[in-house]
């Protein structure tokens, strides 16, 4: 009885070829093709996350915490996000505008380093 895996190891020849050394101009490109790209999107998504996160809970945490002037600061957001206001409901409207703010903002500055890095390496 075998057991077979799923992903095959390198054989012996192939092992060998990746030990020899390369010259320096080489490994230098395989470096900036592998490290020197930015992925705009997935940069998007995490700032649009943490964005959509920090809102809310900031919204929530004011909302349970009270007082007579609910979040005067935050409530301000609601001139630029429209609907945007510190209740309940407002939390999940500024985590939508969060989002949308962060994913916009990944893409951008994505956009611009690729551009530097492509501009820096040509």
């Amino acid at each position: 009885m075998t057991l077979e895996h799923e992903t095959e190891s390198p054989s012996f020849q192939q092992q060998i070829e990746m030990t020899k050394q390369r010259p320096p101009e080489v490994e230098e490109q395989i470096l900036k093709k592998a490290v020197l790209r930015l992925n705009g999107h997935i940069l998007g998504f995490v700032l649009g996350f943490i964005g959509a996160l920090i809102i809310f809970v900031a919204t929530i945490w004011l909302v349970i915490k009270g007082g007579e002037n609910v979040g005067a600061h935050l409530g301000l957001l609601g001139n630029f996000f429209i609907g945007y206001d510190v209740t309940y409901t407002g939390s999940f409207i500024g985590a939508a505008y969060g989002f949308v703010t962060g994913y916009l903002s990944g893409l951008v500055i994505g956009w611009i380093y690729n551009a530097v890095v492509f501009f820096r390496t040509r």
